[in-house]
């Protein structure tokens, strides 16, 4: 038989890079796999931070460790002739696996590339990639689905930054309808970067200053004690969820460091609620993954309210870490399928949506 060549696309411009090239070297020894090395071989793409694509044998030492970043020469002849070409092993790939996270990566700039290529890949195309990525847009998805959610404010970096005098009434806006603690966040970082817990005016002040410095769109969210919830959502037209899992933590709130320090956090899988609890997060999760019209995976997160018994939405992420270890595959592990099947399931389903796609348009 003969195997499908799998272009695994890793790296990327964004702050999450080394995260990516994590995710990616899982990723491609759940394909060499024992039930998945006579179905597949892997094409590794690496793209560095400043945009270059490279094939062959420098990818597959990032990938193996020896190498950590590639340095080309720096001259502007270099940069000319290399920057903005694409290896010539693009056009042997038959299936994509990008795993690349944050902007640039799941946000459908590269889910617009490889429409275009007509290549199949894995995960959301470009409208339920831009929508789980920006907190605002997703946020408003979610609110014309019915699906209960934190109260927010939407703001852009103009109204932070253009005109001192208005500064001031802006926060007195954020005070009197979301009050404290509230949570500053850039609409289109993961990882949680850019976010701050703020409790006065001199917080807000400079949390709002800093989210603008990421980004031009900047969401304001009002803070809830509440349990930490997760499931993970597997499939297109007719997906499926996960168990349910929870995080637990020490820190202030679930922020980078704590999530990517080991023992800073825990995860409790299946999550320790009812089993009407655990099934309203399955069917929201499954109602938030068609509200953005994501496809393949993602990871929607949950507020659970246990004083009121409230469940609410976080945010879904549509390209969640994808490292062995990650909560994504975790809740599948715990659910009943491995990792190795996993990633074969994602690429069948990547197939699958394509062809469906295809036939579309000739009908």
């Amino acid at each position: 038989m003969t195997k499908l060549r799998v272009g695994l696309l890793f790296g990327g411009c964004s702050g999450e890079h080394e995260v990516s090239i994590s995710s990616a070297r899982a990723v491609a020894q759940a394909l060499s796999a024992e039930q998945n090395a006579h179905k597949y071989e892997v094409i590794p793409f690496y793209i560095h931070k400043d945009g270059r694509w490279q094939a062959g044998e420098i990818p597959q030492n990032v990938l193996d460790g020896t190498l950590v970043e590639f340095q080309h020469s720096t001259s502007p002849q270099s940069q000319t002739s290399h920057k903005w070409q694409y290896p010539v092993q693009v056009t042997e790939v038959d299936v994509w696996f990008p795993i690349l996270h944050g902007p640039n990566g799941e946000d459908g700039t590269i889910q617009g590339l490889l429409t275009l290529m007509q290549v199949p890949f894995v995960g959301s195309g470009v409208l339920g990639s831009a929508l789980g990525m920006d907190k605002i847009a997703m946020k408003m998805a979610f609110a014309q689905a019915g699906i209960p959610q934190v109260k927010y404010m939407a703001l852009n970096r103009a109204q932070i930054w253009s005109n001192p005098c208005v500064f001031p009434k802006l926060c007195d806006e954020i005070e009197a309808t979301l009050g404290y603690p509230c949570f500053v966040k850039p609409a289109n970082l993961g990882s949680s970067v850019g976010i701050a817990k703020v409790r006065s005016r001199s917080e807000l002040e400079t949390a709002l200053d800093n989210a603008a410095s990421y980004d031009r769109r900047i969401i304001v969210e009002a803070g809830v004690k509440a349990r930490e919830l997760e499931c993970a959502v597997l499939g297109n037209d007719a997906p499926k969820a996960s168990v349910v899992g929870e995080i637990t933590f020490n820190s202030d709130f679930y922020d980078y460091e704590t999530k990517y320090t080991p023992g800073k956090a825990d995860w409790l899988i299946p999550a320790p609620v009812s089993d009407a609890v655990s099934s309203q997060i399955q069917a929201m999760a499954l109602q938030a993954f068609a509200a953005v019209d994501a496809a393949g995976l993602a990871r929607v997160d949950f507020f659970y309210v246990e004083a009121t018994g409230e469940v609410l939405i976080n945010e879904i992420n549509t390209l969640p870490g994808f490292t062995a270890t990650s909560m994504y595959p975790q809740l599948w592990v715990n659910t009943g399928i491995s990792f190795p099947d996993l990633v074969d399931e994602l690429i069948e389903n990547a197939i699958s949506r394509h062809s469906g796609f295809k036939e579309s348009q000739t009908t």
